[in-house]
C-alpha cells in the first residue's frame, strides 16, 4: 500500500511509479539513506552540504553508474589495458578502428559518411548496411580527432558492459520492487558473457544491446503515461538505436511491440494510436539520414544478394543445445576447464550467445517466485521464443544437426517447425542471418526474472543472494579469445613513409579481397591493413563491410589488374594457369590509370610477387616482414 493507500502493483507497465528509481521499496527514502531518526552529524563525519548532496537521486545514481563501470571494466578485463595501444587481432576490429576514423573525418568536413572512396578504391562502396556505427563515431569524434580512433574504439569498448548494467536496471526497476533485484538484473544483462563477447569482437551488437532495456523502459513509460513527451522519447530512443546498429534495431522493434501491442489492443483509443504514430513518426525522421542511405542503396540494385548465399548462412549461426544453457567458457579462467566443454556446436557462431547455468537457473526460480504476476509469464515467454529462435533452421545437439521435417528453401534444407525458418520470410529480415543473435532478446526477460528472484531471496532466503553472487562471478564476462589475440594500434617503420606521401595513391593489400559479409571477393588481407588505413589517410584497394554491394563488386571486377591480381593468390605449383601475355599488358595498361602508388605483400607468393614485376612494380623496402613495392612508371 502506498501512503494514500492505494495498493502498488508489481506489473511491468502499471504499478511502480516514475521516479521509483530514486526512492525505496515503499515509496520513502531509499535503503541507503541514514535511519531517519539519526541526530544530525552523529555517527556521519560528514557536513550537511555533503550527506545532503550524497542523498540526492544524481548521486546515488551516479556511484550506482560508476561501480557497473568498474564491474564491466573487471568483466571484461584485460581488455582495458588496450587503451594502452593493442587491438584485437581481427578484421572485425580493424572495421571498427576504420569507422571511426572515417566519421570523424566526415563530420568535421560535414560530409556524408554513408559513402566511401577510401575503400574497394577506385571504385569505393556504399555503407548504408554496414556496421559503420555513426551515432557512437560522431560522439567519439572529439576523442578520435585528439587521440586517434584506436583511443575511440578502445574507450567506448571499455564502457559499454558498465553501460548495459546501468540501462538494464533502470529498465528493473519499473518492476522489481526493491534495489538489489533490480541491481542484479543490470549485471545479469552487463555482465553476462553473452555481450561481454561481443564487446570484445563485435562492438556494433555491444552498443546496439544498450537500446534494448533503454526502449523497454520508455516503452513502459509511455504506456503509463500516454502523451506527447514519452512518445516522442521512446521514438528518439528508436531512432538513435538505428543510427548505431540496424540489425540491432530489429531486436529492439520487437521488445517495444511486445510492449506496447497489448495495450494497444486493449486500449484502441484515439489517444493510444496518436502517441504511437508519434513515436514512429519521431523514429522515423531520427534515423532520416540512416533510412534514405540504406534506400539508396537497395534501389540502386546494389543488395541483389542470391537467396542460396543466405539460405547457406541461415544453417550456420543457430545456437547448439545444451550450449545455450551451459555454463559459460569464462568458467575456464577459473580452472574449471571441464565445465566449459559443452560450447555451441560443429559450426562456427558469431558470439557466445550463452545464457549460462547460474541466469538460468535464477530465472526460472524468478518465474517460480513471481508467477502470480501477470507479466512474469509473458517475460518467460519472450525468454524462451527468443530461444527457440536462436536456434536457426535446424537443431544442433552437441556436435550433431538435426532438421526436423526437412524440406528445401532454395536449396537448402530447413525445418519447417523452427520459427526462424519464418522469420526470416517477413519482408525486410531475409538479411538477418545470425539467427544467434537473437538470443540477445531473451537476455532482457531472463535478466529481469532473476532480478524477481534475487528479490525473493532477499526476503525469505539472504544467504542465497550471496550463492548467486559467488556463482554469477565464475560465469560473468569474458578475457577474450588466445587463438585471436592482439596487435599494435600502429607500425610507424612500415606505414611511415606512406604516411609521408600526400599525393593520396591508393594504397594495394596483398592478398587483396572484399571481404566482410556476402557475397566476398578475392582473399582474406590482415587486419592491420585498415589500421594503417586511418594513419596514412591514403585509399585503399581492399574493403571490409557488411555487405559488399553488387556495384562495386562489378566495379572491382571490371579492372584487370585487380581480377589478375586475385588469379596470382590462387597459385598452386600443380594447378596453377600462368597468365597470358595479352592479360598481363591489359593489367600492366588498367594499372597505370588506377593510381596504385604502394602495394603491400603481407603474405609471400611467387606468382604474385611475379606479376607485380610484370606489372610494372619494383620493390622498395621490407618492415616487420611485410614487402613494400612502388610503381617503376611513376
Amino acid at each position: 500500500m502506498d501512503r494514500a493507500g492505494r495498493r502498488q502493483s508489481p506489473d511491468l507497465h502499471r504499478g511502480s511509479g516514475p521516479g521509483l528509481a530514486e526512492r525505496g521499496q515503499d515509496g520513502g527514502t531509499p535503503p541507503w539513506a541514514p535511519p531517519a531518526g539519526l541526530p544530525a552529524g552523529r555517527g556521519l563525519p560528514w557536513p550537511p552540504a555533503a550527506r545532503s548532496v550524497a542523498a540526492s537521486p544524481v548521486a546515488q545514481h551516479t556511484a550506482l553508474l560508476l561501480c557497473y563501470l568498474a564491474a564491466g571494466v573487471a568483466a571484461t578485463w584485460p581488455r582495458a589495458t588496450y587503451l594502452t595501444g593493442r587491438l584485437p587481432s581481427q578484421r572485425d576490429s580493424a572495421s571498427y578502428v576504420w569507422g571511426f576514423w572515417w566519421v570523424a573525418r566526415q563530420a568535421t568536413r560535414l560530409s556524408n559518411p554513408w559513402f566511401t572512396g577510401h575503400m574497394a578504391a577506385p571504385v569505393g562502396i556504399d555503407l548504408g548496411f554496414h556496421s559503420l556505427m555513426p551515432l557512437p563515431g560522431l560522439l567519439m569524434t572529439p576523442i578520435t580527432v585528439a587521440f586517434g580512433p584506436s583511443a575511440s574504439y578502445n574507450l567506448l569498448a571499455s564502457v559499454i558492459p558498465g553501460l548495459l548494467g546501468y540501462a538494464m536496471y533502470r529498465a528493473a526497476r519499473l518492476w522489481l520492487p526493491s534495489q538489489p533485484g533490480a541491481i542484479a538484473a543490470g549485471a545479469f544483462y552487463g555482465l553476462s558473457a553473452m555481450l561481454a563477447q561481443e564487446d570484445w569482437y563485435h562492438l556494433n551488437i555491444a552498443a546496439g544491446a544498450l537500446f534494448l532495456p533503454i526502449a523497454l523502459e520508455a516503452s513502459v513509460r509511455l504506456r503509463r503515461r500516454p502523451g506527447a513527451r514519452q512518445a516522442i522519447l521512446l521514438g528518439v530512443v528508436m531512432g538513435l538505436a538505428a543510427l548505431t546498429d540496424p540489425e540491432s534495431v530489429v531486436l529492439t522493434a520487437i521488445l517495444t511491440m511486445l510492449v506496447l501491442l497489448p495495450w494497444l489492443l486493449r486500449q484502441h483509443s484515439l489517444p493510444t494510436l496518436r502517441a504511437v504514430a508519434l513515436a514512429v513518426a519521431t523514429g522515423a525522421l531520427v534515423a532520416a539520414p540512416q533510412i534514405v542511405a540504406m534506400v539508396q542503396e537497395l534501389a540502386a540494385g546494389s543488395l541483389a544478394i542470391p537467396p542460396v548465399l543466405l539460405a547457406v548462412t541461415y544453417q550456420h549461426y543457430g545456437v547448439g543445445l545444451p550450449g545455450m544453457f551451459a555454463p559459460t567458457p569464462r568458467v575456464a579462467d577459473f580452472g574449471l576447464h571441464s565445465l566449459a566443454g559443452p560450447f555451441l556446436h560443429g559450426k562456427d557462431n558469431e558470439g557466445l550467445p550463452m545464457f549460462g547455468v547460474v541466469l538460468t537457473a535464477t530465472a526460472a526460480i524468478g518465474l517460480a517466485t513471481a508467477w502470480r504476476r501477470r507479466n512474469a509469464w509473458r517475460l518467460a515467454l519472450t525468454w524462451a521464443g527468443s530461444a527457440t529462435l536462436a536456434l536457426g533452421t535446424s537443431v544442433w545437439i552437441a556436435k550433431r544437426q538435426y532438421i526436423p521435417f526437412s524440406l528445401p528453401w532454395h536449396g537448402v534444407p530447413a525445418s519447417p517447425i523452427l520459427p526462424y525458418t519464418w522469420f526470416v520470410r517477413i519482408p525486410g529480415l531475409s538479411s538477418f542471418r545470425e539467427a544467434d543473435r537473437l538470443a540477445i532478446l531473451g537476455l532482457v526477460p531472463a535478466a529481469l526474472l532473476a532480478g524477481a528472484a534475487v528479490d525473493w531471496f532477499r526476503h525469505h532466503a539472504r544467504p542465497l543472494i550471496v550463492v548467486v553472487l559467488a556463482l554469477g562471478v565464475l560465469e560473468a564476462g569474458y578475457s577474450g579469445s588466445p587463438r585471436i589475440g592482439s596487435m599494435p594500434t600502429s607500425l610507424a617503420r612500415l606505414d611511415g613513409p606512406i604516411a609521408a606521401d600526400h599525393s593520396g595513391s591508393i594504397v594495394v593489400d596483398v592478398p587483396y579481397g572484399l571481404r566482410g559479409g556476402i557475397p566476398e571477393y578475392g582473399a582474406m588481407y590482415p587486419p592491420e591493413a585498415l589500421v594503417l588505413a586511418t594513419a596514412d589517410g591514403h585509399p585503399r584497394g581492399v574493403s571490409y563491410t557488411s555487405r559488399v554491394s553488387a556495384a562495386t563488386l562489378a566495379g572491382i571486377r571490371a579492372h584487370a589488374f585487380y581480377a589478375y591480381l586475385i588469379h596470382t593468390q590462387h597459385y598452386n605449383p600443380t594447378h596453377y594457369i600462368p597468365l597470358s601475355a595479352a592479360q598481363v599488358a591489359a593489367a600492366r595498361q588498367d594499372v597505370r590509370g588506377l593510381d596504385v602508388g604502394w602495394v603491400l605483400v603481407w603474405r609471400r607468393n611467387s606468382a604474385t610477387e611475379h606479376y607485380l614485376a610484370q606489372t610494372g612494380f619494383r620493390f622498395d623496402y621490407r618492415a616487420g616482414g611485410v614487402r613494400v613495392y612502388r610503381p617503376a612508371f611513376r
